[in-house]
């Protein structure tokens, strides 16, 4: 698998969300502003400041995106031979990158996930090569390969 691709594919994506969520951030700060060339409603004073509270919940995922575009420029995508950061390892058939927390998606017809240092799954196979038992949620496995 080329981890150059998938990063730059995890880049993409991240940069994507990134500017969706920074449209709608400005979006709504845009519906709170009040026009000052008209006298002021109470009500509408209101609902501007109220607007304009919530419009910080709309300003967390744009930094989220921001912080996770940041993480993976810096992440090493080399090849590994044990689960850390930058490695893909391969679980029950299925694809993870030691990265960042993603949606899944797919690069070169292979479907992959987003696992973060912090995730109880990265938990469990930190530091484990191809072969290696783990035991997550109880259930015990082998991984399959490590890229």
């Amino acid at each position: 698998m080329d981890k150059q691709r998938v990063k730059q594919t995890m880049l993409e994506l991240e940069q994507q969300h990134f500017n969706e969520s920074r449209e709608a951030y400005l979006d709504y700060v845009s519906s709170a502003r009040l026009d000052r060339t008209e006298p002021i409603e109470n009500d509408e004073q209101a609902q501007a400041e109220f607007a304009s509270d919530l419009s910080e919940a709309f300003d967390q995922p744009v930094h989220a995106h921001a912080d996770k575009i940041a993480k993976l420029h810096q992440i090493d995508f080399g090849p590994k031979d044990k689960a850390e950061e930058g490695a893909i390892v391969k679980v029950m058939g299925r694809h993870f990158v030691i990265a960042v927390a993603t949606d899944r998606f797919v690069c070169d017809g292979t479907e992959l996930m987003g696992v973060s240092t912090r995730a109880p799954l990265f938990q469990a196979i930190e530091g484990k090569s191809a072969g290696d038992s783990c035991t997550f949620n109880g259930r015990q496995f082998v991984i399959d390969a490590v890229e």
